[in-house]
C-alpha cells in the first residue's frame, strides 16, 4: 500500500511540474500586455515595437512547438524539459534588465525558445506517467484548465507587479517558479524517449518560420512603410513562395513536419481555422483593452488589470463546464456559444469612447471571458476527431499551435489598425482608433461560430473518419508495441 500511495504522489508531483511550466508560459503570452504603456513610456517605444515585444515571443513559440516535441521524442523528454526551463529563467532575467527596446525583444526570443521545450515535451510526460485511460484524462483535463487560468490571470497580475515594482518585475516573477520546477523535474520527472520517434524535418521548419515570420512583419511594419513599399511587397511574396514550398515539400516526406493530409478532415482544419480565430481575438482584446484602460481612461496597471477580472473570472468558470459539455453532446455547441460569446462582447465595444459606462465594460469583459473559456476543450477535440491513436499528438500539436499563429496575428493585424495614435498625448483619439481593431474581433468570433456549425455535422466527421483510415496504416503501431520506454536515469 504504501508504495502505491508513493507511486500516487510521485505521479502528482509531476503533474504539478508540468503544470507550473504551462501556467509561466501560459501567464508570460498575456501578463506583459498591462506593462505596454510603461514600457512605452520607459524605452520610447513606438506601436510597432510594442507589438514586437508580443509578437517576437508567439511566433518564435508557434514556430518551434512541433520540431521541440519531435526532438524530445529522440534525445529525451526531461533533458528538453530541463533545458527548456533554464533558457525560460534566463530569457526571462535578461528581459527583466534589458536597457533599450531592441534587447527587450531579443531576449522575448531566447524567452520563447524555452517556452516552447516545455508546454509539448510536458504533455508527452503527463501522457506517459499517467497511463490508466481515466487518470490520465483527470491529469489532461487539469493541465488544459491551467492554460485558460493562467492567461486570464495575465492581465490582473501584471497590473499588480507593475504598479507595486515596475514593469520589469512582470519577468522576473517567472524565476522562482521555473527554478522551482528545475528542482521537481530532477528529483521527480523519468527520463523517457519514444520507441519510435519522428524524423526531423529541417527543411519545413525553416520555411513555416519564415513564412510567420515575413507575413507578420509585413502587416506590422506596412502600415508605416506603405503597403507598396519594394520591403513590404517583398515580405508578403516571400510568405507566399515559403507557403508554396512548404505545400511542395511536405506531400513528399515520409515524416513530414505537417502532414497535409491531416487537411482532408474537415473538424481537423476547422479546428485549426478557429484556434487562430479564437487567440487572434483574445490577443487582439487584450492589446486593444490595455492601451484604452490606461491611455485613454487614465487607470493605473493596477486599475486596468482589475477592470479585467470579470473575463478571468468567466473563462475560470466556463473552462471546466466547456469540457464537460463536449464529453455529453459534442464540440458543437460550446463552439457556436464561444464564438457569439466573443462577436458580442466585441459589439459592444465597436463604438468605444472615452467616457463608455462600466456596466458595459463588465457585460462585454464578462462575455469574452465565457467565449474564451468554452473555446479550447472542443479545439482539442475537433482536431483530434477521427485521427488513428498515434497520430492524436501530431494533430493536438498542430492545433496548439495555431493558437499562438493566432495570437501573433492578432497583435499584428489589430495593433497596425491603430496607426500612429498613441503619438498623440493624453490618449486623444485612441478609443476611436479602436474601432476598426473592435470589427476584427467581431468577425474573429463571428468565423468560430460558423466553422464551429460546419465542421461539426455528419458531412465533417464523415471527412475525418475517411482521413482516419487512411492515415491508419502508417500510423497503426503493432498490436502491443508499446509507444514509448521509460529510460530512467
Amino acid at each position: 500500500m504504501s508504495s502505491i500511495g508513493t507511486d500516487q504522489r510521485r505521479k502528482l508531483l509531476v503533474l504539478l511540474t508540468c503544470c507550473m511550466s504551462l501556467f509561466i508560459v501560459g501567464l508570460d503570452n498575456t501578463i506583459l500586455n498591462v506593462a505596454l504603456p510603461s514600457i512605452r513610456s520607459d524605452l520610447d517605444a513606438s506601436v510597432s515595437q510594442l507589438q514586437w515585444t508580443i509578437d517576437a515571443y508567439t511566433l518564435v513559440l508557434a514556430s518551434l512547438l512541433m520540431v521541440a516535441g519531435s526532438t524530445a521524442d529522440r534525445i529525451g523528454r526531461r533533458r528538453v524539459f530541463q533545458t527548456g526551463l533554464v533558457l525560460f529563467a534566463a530569457g526571462s532575467v535578461l528581459c527583466g534588465l534589458a536597457p533599450g527596446l531592441g534587447w527587450l525583444i531579443a531576449f522575448r526570443v531566447v524567452q520563447a525558445v524555452g517556452g516552447s521545450m516545455l508546454n509539448p515535451v510536458a504533455m508527452s510526460i503527463i501522457t506517459n506517467t499517467f497511463t490508466e485511460p481515466r487518470e490520465r484524462a483527470r491529469a489532461i483535463g487539469m493541465w488544459g484548465a491551467v492554460i485558460g487560468i493562467a492567461m486570464a490571470l495575465g492581465p490582473i497580475v501584471g497590473g499588480a507587479l507593475v504598479d507595486s515594482a515596475g514593469w520589469r518585475s512582470v519577468f522576473w516573477i517567472n524565476v522562482p517558479v521555473a527554478l522551482a520546477a528545475m528542482v521537481l523535474t530532477a528529483l521527480y520527472v523519468p527520463e523517457s524517449k519514444a520507441a519510435r520517434p519522428r524524423r526531423a524535418d529541417p527543411v519545413a521548419q525553416v520555411l513555416v518560420f519564415a513564412f510567420l515570420l515575413s507575413l507578420t512583419y509585413a502587416i506590422i511594419e506596412g502600415r508605416e512603410a506603405g503597403w507598396s513599399a519594394p520591403l513590404i511587397v517583398a515580405l508578403f511574396a516571400l510568405a507566399a513562395a515559403c507557403l508554396a514550398g512548404l505545400l511542395y515539400w511536405s506531400p513528399r516526406r515520409a515524416e513530414p513536419l505537417i502532414d497535409l493530409r491531416f487537411f482532408r478532415s474537415a473538424p481537423f482544419a476547422g479546428a485549426t481555422v478557429i484556434a487562430v480565430c479564437t487567440f487572434a481575438s483574445m490577443s487582439g482584446f487584450l492589446f486593444l483593452n490595455t492601451l484604452y484602460l490606461q491611455e485613454a481612461r487614465g487607470y493605473s496597471p493596477t486599475e486596468a488589470g482589475l477592470r479585467t477580472l470579470p473575463m478571468a473570472l468567466m473563462t475560470f468558470v466556463f473552462s471546466p463546464i466547456s469540457g464537460r459539455l463536449v464529453g455529453r453532446v459534442g464540440p458543437r455547441i460550446p463552439l457556436v456559444a464561444a464564438g457569439l460569446a466573443i462577436a458580442a462582447s466585441a459589439a459592444l465595444l465597436v463604438g468605444l469612447a472615452d467616457d463608455t459606462s462600466t456596466v458595459r465594460m463588465v457585460a462585454a469583459y464578462s462575455l469574452f471571458g465565457i467565449g474564451f473559456g468554452l473555446v479550447n476543450a472542443p479545439i482539442t477535440n475537433t482536431a483530434v476527431s477521427g485521427m488513428p491513436r498515434a497520430q492524436a499528438g501530431v494533430a493536438s500539436a498542430i492545433a496548439s499551435t495555431s493558437r499562438q499563429v493566432g495570437q501573433s496575428f492578432g497583435v499584428a493585424v489589430v495593433g497596425t489598425t491603430m496607426g500612429s495614435v498613441l503619438s498623440t498625448p493624453g490618449g486623444a483619439g485612441l478609443a476611436a482608433a479602436t474601432h476598426a481593431g473592435w470589427w476584427i474581433v467581431l468577425g474573429c468570433g463571428v468565423s468560430v461560430a460558423g466553422l464551429g456549425m460546419l465542421t461539426t455535422g455528419r458531412w465533417a466527421l464523415r471527412t475525418a473518419e475517411r482521413t482516419g483510415a487512411k492515415l491508419m496504416p502508417a500510423a497503426a503501431p503493432p498490436a502491443g508495441a508499446p509507444e514509448t520506454t521509460d529510460v530512467r536515469q
